[in-house]
């Protein structure tokens, strides 16, 4: 039997996802600022579908894209998480780590937070050598983030073979992280 992986801050509970966060994971992922940097925003069956997706990925592995609480109220706040691209991308292949957060959620800086328990758990739990975030080279939040998490910008660029449009959205950049260089960040 897998061990499910469930980190915990101290406002914050990545946890495997529940019937009870499709609603709030519709909202969010239905909301076009959320989803600005997105192709499209997702409707009820395809954000279903990914939700599902998270939820069998974490049952067979123990980790991946883990629904995001708050730790006080247990209110779905987003998500994040470990997640091995099928894509032909930069590195591939790689493991990657990405989030997204109801827009009620941001500022109080829950995506580095989270972010943060999942490097831990990828480096100190499951070994892995490095980490990579790719992000639209225009999405200045997520870029902030993937510096405060001391991860690297790479430097290069690529036009996402999942993103066939709009084409402002195409060209992502590479930011990651190695292991070494976290256990010298944590110290």
């Amino acid at each position: 039997m897998i061990k499910i992986l469930e980190p915990k801050t101290k406002r914050l509970l990545l946890r495997q996802w529940v019937s009870d966060d499709l609603n709030a994971f519709y909202a969010m992922s239905s909301d076009p600022e959320v989803m600005k940097f997105f192709p499209h925003t997702l409707n009820r069956e395809e954000s279903d579908d990914t939700a599902k997706k998270c939820q069998s990925l974490i049952e067979k592995n123990g980790w991946g894209v883990w629904a995001v609480e708050l730790a006080e109220s247990k209110e779905f706040i987003g998500i994040v998480g470990l997640y091995s691209p099928t894509s032909q991308l930069p590195h591939s292949p790689c493991v990657e780590i990405l989030w997204r957060f109801a827009r009620k959620y941001w500022g109080y800086g829950y995506a580095t937070e989270a972010a943060k328990a999942v490097l831990q758990i990828g480096f100190e739990e499951l070994k892995f050598d490095e980490i990579f975030s790719f992000a639209v080279v225009d999405n200045k939040s997520s870029r902030a983030v993937m510096e405060r998490l001391e991860m690297v910008n790479t430097g290069e660029s690529f036009l996402h073979p999942d993103v066939p449009s709009p084409k402002h959205l195409r060209e992502h950049c590479v930011y990651k992280i190695t292991q070494a260089d976290w256990f010298k960040s944590a110290t």
